[in-house]
Order: C-alpha cells, then sequence, then structure tokens
C-alpha cells in the first residue's frame, strides 16, 4: 500500500476521494479543479526558474537523488523525490539545506512548498508535515521547520512542522485503515465537492441513496448523532419533525433551525413555515449583488437592480484592476442618491462585507445622509428565510431555491467557483466572452434575488395575516398546524381478532409492551 502526496492531500479534503483515487476509479473531471492544479504548477514552474537563476550552479540541485541527500553540498534543491520503506512517497517542491554549524554537526533541511493562492488554509499546511515527515523519515533526523512561500508577493510562511508530525501519523493511520478496505466509506458530501473530480458521481449517488449529506445545514456531528439515532436518509429525517407549542417568554425569541423541517418541506415539496416571518422593504427596492475574488479581496463587479418586474433598472459597474475599486464604489454610490427612498436588498453575508470593506477602504457617504441610512440598513433575505421559511431544496442558497421557483441562468454551469474561472480567462485575454459571461450571471443574479425576495414577501404577508393556512396554490404549509403524531409506520392491523383492541388497551393505560407479557394476553 503506498501513500503518496495526492493520497494524503486527497484524505484531508474527502476519505471517499482518497478511496476512488486510490482504487483508480474514473473522474467525471472538474474545471474549477483543473484550473487550480494549472494555477499551482504554473506557480511553481515561475518560482523554480526565479530562484534557479538568482543561484550559482554550484549552489542548486536539481531532482537531486535521495541517496545524495546526506552528503550534497547544495544551498538549495528542486524538486526532490523521497520515500521510504514503509511505502510513504513524496515529492518537494524544494528543499533549503543550511550547512552545519560545526564540525561533527548536520546539516538542517528545510522543505519548501509553493502554493499559487494568497490565503492559506489548513491542509496546506498539513501537506508541508508530510512532506517533512517522509524527508524525516528517509535522513533519519527530525525536521522541525517548513516554509510556505505563496502569492502574487511570493510571500513566505514558517511552519513548524514538528508540531504537526502527531497529526500527520494519526491520519497516514486512518488512510491505512481505509484503503485495506475493499469498499469504499461512507459517502458524505462536504465543501470540497465543488472542486472535486468525482463531485458528479458522488451527489448522483447521494441523490439515489437520499443521503443525509445532501442537506448542506447538517453539521458533521449533527449527522453522527441522526446515523447513531438509525437515522441516513432525508426521508427517514423528515418523519422526526414534530411541531411544539413554545413558551410564551420565548414567543418572541426566533426559533431554532429545523433539519427535520428542511426535510419534510423537501419529502412534501412545499413550503413549510415557522413563526410568522417579516419582510419589510417601505422605498424602492435595489438589489445587490456582487462578484470577487476571495483570494485577493478584490470586488471587481457590482450588478444594481433598481425597481421590479420588467420596468427594473440595471448597472453592471466593472473594474478591470484592483485600481479601479474605488471608482465602481463611488459610481454605485451616485447610483444610489438617483432612487427614491432606496432599500439595499441582497442574499447572505458576502454583500453585506462588501459594504463594510468599501466603506474602509473608499469611504463612507456623507453621514445622515439617505445614502449612508441605505448602506447601514441593508435587507438580508437569507437572514428572513433563516429558520421560519423551509424551503424543499437541499440548501438555502440562492440558486438552489430561485430554480426550485423556476428562475434559469443563460448559462448551465453558472457558479461562484465557475465566476473566478471565467474572470481569470478575461484577465489572461484566453477569450473574448468570459467579461459578458459574467456581467450576465451577475445581473441574472439580481433578478434571482427579486423573484426570491417577492416570494418572501408574499409567504410573510400571508402568514401575518392569518394563521390558518394559506391558499394551496401557494405550496405552503404552516408547521406548526402539522399533525403531531404523524410518523412514517402505517397504522397497525392485526389478523387476529380482538388483538389490536388488547395493544390499544395495554398502551393508553401505560402497561407497554415488554419482551416478558407481549407474548401473552
Amino acid at each position: 500500500m503506498k501513500i503518496t502526496q495526492s493520497i494524503f492531500h486527497a484524505h484531508i479534503n474527502c476519505p471517499t476521494k482518497c478511496w476512488l483515487k486510490f482504487t483508480g476509479e474514473p473522474a467525471d473531471g472538474n474545471a474549477y479543479g483543473e484550473w487550480v492544479q494549472r494555477q499551482n504548477k504554473e506557480y511553481h514552474a515561475t518560482l523554480v526558474h526565479r530562484l534557479r537563476s538568482e543561484m550559482p550552479p554550484d549552489g542548486r540541485a536539481d531532482a537531486p537523488t535521495q541517496e545524495s541527500l546526506k552528503s550534497s553540498k547544495w544551498r538549495m534543491g528542486f524538486d526532490v523525490a523521497v520515500a521510504t520503506s514503509q511505502n510513504l512517497e513524496a515529492r518537494l517542491d524544494a528543499v533549503e539545506r543550511v550547512p552545519p554549524e560545526g564540525r561533527g554537526k548536520s546539516a538542517w533541511f528545510i522543505p519548501i512548498r509553493f502554493v499559487f493562492t494568497n490565503k492559506l488554509g489548513k491542509s496546506e499546511k498539513l501537506l508541508l508535515a508530510f512532506d517533512a515527515f517522509v524527508l524525516s523519515e528517509v535522513l533519519g533526523r527530525g525536521i522541525g521547520l517548513g516554509k510556505i512561500v505563496h502569492g502574487y508577493n511570493r510571500a513566505t510562511l514558517k511552519v513548524k512542522t514538528s508540531t504537526l508530525a502527531g497529526k500527520v501519523r494519526r491520519r497516514l493511520d486512518k488512510i491505512a485503515v481505509l484503503l485495506s478496505n475493499a469498499t469504499p466509506p461512507d459517502l458524505v458530501l462536504n465543501r470540497h465537492c465543488a472542486e472535486c473530480e468525482f463531485q458528479t458521481r458522488c451527489r448522483q449517488r447521494a441523490i439515489e441513496k437520499n443521503d443525509l449529506s445532501l442537506l448542506t445545514s447538517l453539521s458533521e456531528q449533527e449527522r453522527a448523532d441522526l446515523n447513531g439515532k438509525g437515522i441516513f436518509t432525508v426521508t427517514q429525517l423528515s418523519y422526526t419533525f414534530r411541531p411544539r407549542r413554545r413558551p410564551k417568554e420565548l414567543k418572541q425569541k426566533r426559533e431554532k433551525y429545523h433539519h427535520s423541517l428542511k426535510a419534510l418541506a423537501i419529502r412534501e415539496k412545499k413550503i413549510h413555515i415557522v413563526g410568522r416571518p417579516e419582510l419589510k422593504i417601505e422605498g424602492t427596492p435595489v438589489y445587490l449583488d456582487v462578484e470577487g475574488l476571495p483570494d485577493r479581496d478584490f470586488y471587481y463587479l457590482i450588478g444594481v437592480r433598481i425597481g421590479i418586474g420588467e420596468s427594473a433598472i440595471r448597472h453592471s459597474l466593472w473594474a478591470d484592476t484592483i485600481e479601479e475599486e474605488g471608482r465602481i464604489w463611488r459610481e454605485f454610490l451616485g447610483i444610489l442618491e438617483t432612487v427614491e427612498k432606496p432599500v439595499l436588498v441582497h442574499y447572505g453575508s458576502y454583500e453585506k462585507t462588501f459594504l463594510n470593506r468599501m466603506c474602509e477602504r473608499h469611504g463612507k457617504p456623507p453621514e445622515a445622509s439617505t445614502v449612508a441610512e441605505t448602506v447601514r440598513a441593508g435587507v438580508n433575505i437569507l437572514s428572513v428565510i433563516f429558520a421560519q421559511i423551509y424551503f424543499p431544496t437541499y440548501s438555502n442558497g440562492l440558486k438552489d431555491i430561485a430554480r426550485w421557483l423556476g428562475f434559469n441562468w443563460s448559462a448551465g454551469d453558472a457558479s461562484g467557483v465557475q465566476s473566478i474561472l471565467w474572470r481569470n480567462e478575461w484577465e489572461r485575454g484566453e477569450a473574448p466572452l468570459p467579461k459578458e459571461k459574467l456581467i450576465a450571471y451577475n445581473s441574472e443574479d439580481c433578478s434571482a434575488l427579486e423573484l426570491v425576495a417577492r416570494t418572501v414577501s408574499l409567504v410573510c404577508q400571508r402568514t401575518q395575516t392569518s394563521n390558518s393556512e394559506p391558499p394551496d396554490h401557494l405550496g405552503i404549509v404552516i408547521a406548526n398546524n402539522l399533525d403531531s403524531k404523524a410518523t412514517m409506520w402505517p397504522k397497525f392491523n392485526s389478523t387476529i381478532e380482538g388483538f389490536e383492541a388488547i395493544i390499544e388497551f395495554r398502551i393508553n393505560n401505560g402497561y407497554g409492551l415488554s419482551h416478558s407479557t407481549s407474548g401473552r394476553v
């Protein structure tokens, strides 16, 4: 059993992916994941070329052999392949060799990884620790320090790999157990799916199994707890919802999120409501959607839709470079000044973060002005939906809900990660259409937001007027009106005359059906 960097990295992201890669399962491909790999390869090649040019020939080594490491005299080795007798393999981007400080002392070796992103996560540090672990096994000495060179400015992060060695060992043990099995682990969808080459395969299987991990709001621990209770599917979970009357002192507080009610909404294919959600847009709605590059903290496209329906006015504010970000922010504030009683409407926290950062970077609108109040008092539609309005969708994402309501994007592969690819293509000048695709995608997001906001507003109006069931054509169910005794099990019917009455009598009188009495009358 050979554990490589690729296998180790896959396990960090997903045990199922690790097993599939190890067994050679054919992949469906993933455009975003392939783009990330290309970016890393290009970044690696650029850095290696730069570092090689800065060093004298006798100070560097290209692809040095494992056997020559201990006797080497170079200061920097590139593309260093190492393997242990325990079948661990790693190819290090670079290894820095620090000469010994005195006679009888050994040289230090510092593994280095090159990562193209400006922001680093835990996986990059753990991968560096894996490199250090394999290198230390080969050299027979500890490797206490590693480096990650990353981002546009080639920043260097020093990592104490010795403190991560324990985590590497534990993960290697888990991988060994996983790969010794003839069958894959239990399928669990997670955030990595968006960039995984097995995304299509796994999602299709999850849908076939009606797996709980389809519910993106469920945490790993919550899912494990449900599995411990024998609940493995969305349908099974849907039967566990029970409406409860809340104490008077808690009626003014928002109820907790019910995963079981989300599952019930999916099973029934109807919107389910808890409490009395409110949405007040007193003025002219200004639907806001922003595109950016999170890794660079750069917002390059501000989409604005003013008003509703066919008469709505659209604006697409585009920035070619980071330096133009301030310009489109000022244009956006100028647009708000022209709107009578503007009310910003957005979806989720991304736009709220955008507004705060733009005020910090490029200046706030004049204090006490209408625009300043508009920026401060934006309406987050997702906060109205959360724990109150349960759409029959696996997630509360804008695209999932809008598509359920009948909205479609012109680009079939429209998504947040796809927008990153389009922007990259445009910056490289690889194709003439990415900018047009991005503007259309952003504009359609604003239209989808309007549709969802109007639907939520209608739901809120109906639930505020009466606590009775709204008209059926809306597909709305008031959760508090549901039968609290609903069950997934059919009514018990016996072929023995009178047996059902006996069972009911025992249950109603508290006798139950113990093993000692259930077999006799």
